[in-house]
């Protein structure tokens, strides 16, 4: 089965921006199925043009920033 954008429900989302980068923490539901929380990188290049990139590691500074949007999230996905 192929993935379909229209069964993909949004519960929670909220962003976080630091120096050129801006994570972002959600919560989503495919097709009405367990909530899995999903994080995101985007980067703001010196055009000012995002793109996405790979999570890949935090920095200390993006772990503290993200970490009440995190305990929020816990609060969507029960």
């Amino acid at each position: 089965m192929a993935y379909d954008s229209t069964l993909d429900e949004r519960m929670f989302a909220k962003i976080w921006e630091g120096q050129g980068t801006k994570l972002t923490v959600g919560v989503y539901s495919y097709n009405h199925g367990q909530k899995k929380l999903q994080i995101s990188r985007e980067l703001i290049a010196d055009e000012g043009k995002p793109g996405f990139a790979k999570l890949g590691r935090l920095t200390k500074e993006e772990l503290q920033g993200i970490l009440p949007l995190l305990q929020e999230a816990l609060g969507h996905m029960e």
